[in-house]
């Protein structure tokens, strides 16, 4: 299918070429408005004096056009490049912050946390979002959305990732406009009454009430869970038992709320009213109830961003259908991400649920044909199942590249749970909404309840059976950001050969697979070649990783967990061997010796290269630098707050190099 044959496709394209030149590049607001406005005139003119827009010149101010559009969409959406923002004050410490509670995140272990709209500095009007946590207090009620407080807390810029490989937390939250985080003591803020409540807050509240109803009813722990995640989009409730199982499954985008869901939902809604079409503008009718119905299921589910772009997508499907155009499925699709959702939040386009949403929708658009075609059944149930596995396959094969670039690991068995639970999702979601209607109006009977609990366990119970099969769950697959670009050429261009042979297609599909081998290879070499030391961040433990080629030895205090630091590591850095051992006193790292004082504070006499200083030794440390005079000092996790700053400020006065892991992360012995 020749999709650079669609204009919207062509636009769509130029568009996010301009949103990446946004995202690398720096660029002024005010200019790129000025340099648009003048694109507008310069093709005005061209279409007046020619009359012609398919002229190469009216072509190429179009794309510079739309690809400047990209450019300041995304870096308009940068709140921090707006004059309003917070950041742009002038404040205190002691000011107080009037704050908005925009989203209620999942609670970690020991506190809440939020996202805050800033609504005012002081007596200064302002705006900007801030990532907030309060410690979890039994006499405090959870703050929902549309609260409002009064805080005097400081605000703390967001940290990078300290370790190497490990999840960039920072630059997530800067892709949602988030620069900064408060932590707040439960005595630190006041909750004010609210002033105007926006529809995300009614939603929330609709949305509570319709869980509390459901919590009243006979259903099972992990059921009611799955409930909430599979009809509310709420999957806070679910235990992580369960949802490991969904992910080694390669289930997990079945207790997410998106495309899968609202297009199930159409189609059900669609045929529920089918016999609508019988009335004099019968089909009008059905595509006006199906908008309403849907958008309608995204308001109770939360309205969350892949809810909406779930939802904006099939209502331009819906009236697809209503115009008996489905055929023309990539126009609509381009037209929704361009003008509905990438226009109005570029930022998206930077978020893993958004590319694998659009990268899924994609693949099955365009291989599902090419898979249909090479067996047709004649036994319909046959057929059935033969259509629903090849869109699993093009479904996972659209995703796999972005899946192991994110996540390094591929469920080897997806197409098991996707044959079982996929024709049964629209029974498994028309009845739920049923039973939240019934539960609603106090009028769910108890049988039904318990036969939709026994539906739920009866797939969770086949998830977890598949979820067991570890042998065919394939794990820690290293795979960068250069075999992401290539893998998907190397899925595109066979595609181009599959649907039409040809020599040159066959040359270019061979290439572009022997330059994916051909870095693969490289890859692995470096890894063999390399030789390093890091000392890690990790409070109130030390650890020291020592690597030799792909073979890597932990050094810490006896403790051989392998955790989310090593998994990290070990899978991008391609290493096959682990071993443990207990760190001792001195090291000797490419001929320079390195001497770690502990919690003993003894220290040999001799002049060292340089010192690590962990769990928090008493030392003076004056007297230390003029005894064995190190080049430089290093300081982990391990040591109390107040040793490391003491130390700090003695090795600003000495004229030392200071490294503390904790605020410049792992230190790299070179």
């Amino acid at each position: 299918m020749k999709l650079l044959a669609f204009i919207p496709i062509r636009l769509t394209l130029l568009l996010i070429l301009g949103i990446l030149l946004g995202y690398f590049f720096t660029f002024n607001l005010q200019y790129l408005q000025i340099f648009i406005i003048v694109l507008f005139l310069v093709l005005a003119a061209i279409f007046l004096f020619e009359k012609n827009t398919k002229s190469i010149l009216f072509g190429i101010v179009s794309a510079i056009l739309f690809v400047s559009i990209g450019t300041y969409s995304y870096t308009n959406a940068q709140p921090i490049n707006h004059e309003d923002h917070y950041i742009k004050l002038t404040f205190s410490d002691y000011d107080i912050w009037n704050l908005k509670i925009k989203e209620v995140l999942k609670p970690t272990q020991y506190s809440s946390r939020y996202y805050a709209t800033v609504k005012s500095i002081g007596a200064h009007p302002t705006n900007g979002t801030i990532l907030i946590s309060i410690p979890n207090d039994s006499s405090i009620a959870s703050l929902k959305i549309d609260d409002e407080l009064m805080t005097y807390s400081k605000i703390e810029i967001i940290a990078p990732p300290l370790n190497p490989h490990q999840f960039d937390y920072k630059n997530y939250l800067k892709s949602l406009g988030i620069y900064h985080q408060m932590r707040i003591k439960p005595r630190q803020f006041t909750v004010t009454p609210t002033v105007k409540t926006s529809l995300k807050g009614i939603a929330a509240k609709a949305r509570n009430h319709i869980i509390a109803k459901l919590k009243n009813e006979n259903f099972g722990k992990d059921e009611l869970g799955v409930i909430q995640a599979l009809l509310l989009g709420q999957r806070s409730e679910i235990s992580q038992e369960t949802y490991t199982n969904y992910q080694k499954a390669g289930a997990i985008h079945i207790l997410a709320v998106s495309g899968l869901h609202i297009g199930i939902l159409l189609l059900l809604i669609q045929f529920l009213l089918s016999p609508i079409k019988q009335l004099p503008k019968g089909r009008t009718i059905i595509l006006l109830l199906s908008v309403i119905l849907l958008w309608g299921f995204a308001f109770v589910a939360g309205l969350s961003a892949s809810i909406i772009r779930a939802t904006t997508m099939f209502t331009f499907i819906a009236y697809a259908l209503y115009l008996n155009r489905p055929s023309n499925t990539f126009n609509i699709l381009a037209l929704s991400i361009l003008f509905i959702l990438l226009f109005i939040d570029p930022n998206l386009l930077f978020q893993v649920g958004f590319q694998m949403s659009y990268a899924a929708v994609f693949a099955i658009l365009w291989i599902f044909p090419l898979l249909k075609n090479i067996w047709y059944p004649k036994n319909k149930i046959v057929r059935y199942f033969w259509q629903l596995l090849c869109v699993s396959i093009a479904a996972q094969l659209g995703v796999l590249p972005i899946s192991l670039f994110y996540f390094h690991q591929f469920p080897g068995l997806f197409f098991i749970s996707n044959l079982v639970i996929v024709p049964a999702l629209g029974l498994i979601l028309g009845m739920g909404i049923l039973v939240i209607f019934l539960s609603l109006i106090n009028w769910l009977p108890s049988q039904i309840a318990l036969i939709y609990n026994d539906i739920i366990w009866l797939m969770n119970s086949l998830i977890a059976w598949v979820a067991q099969q570890e042998s065919f769950i394939f794990k820690a697959i290293p795979f960068d950001f250069i075999q992401l670009i290539l893998s998907f050429t190397v899925i595109v261009l066979g595609l181009e050969l599959w649907a039409k042979f040809n020599y040159k297609r066959l040359v270019l599909f061979f290439t572009c697979i022997i330059c994916f081998q051909g870095y693969t290879i490289y890859q692995e070499y470096e890894a063999n070649e390399r030789i390093e030391a890091i000392v890690l961040h990790k409070t109130k433990e030390r650890i020291i990783f020592s690597r030799n080629g792909k073979n890597l030895s932990i050094l810490n205090d006896g403790n051989n967990q392998t955790n989310y630091l090593i998994t990290g590591y070990t899978t991008a850095e391609r290493v096959r061997t682990i071993r443990f051992d207990t760190l001792k006193n001195s090291y000797l790292f490419k001929d320079e010796p390195l001497i770690i004082i502990d919690s003993t504070g003894i220290y040999p006499p001799s002049p060292s290269h340089k010192i690590l200083l962990t769990q928090s030794p008493k030392i003076n440390l004056d007297r230390l630098i003029d005894s064995i005079k190190p080049s430089e000092i290093i300081v982990d996790g391990s040591n109390y707050n107040s040793y490391v700053d003491r130390w700090k400020a003695t090795c600003i006065k000495n004229k030392i190099p200071f490294h503390y892991t904790g605020e410049k992360g792992a230190y790299y012995l070179e």
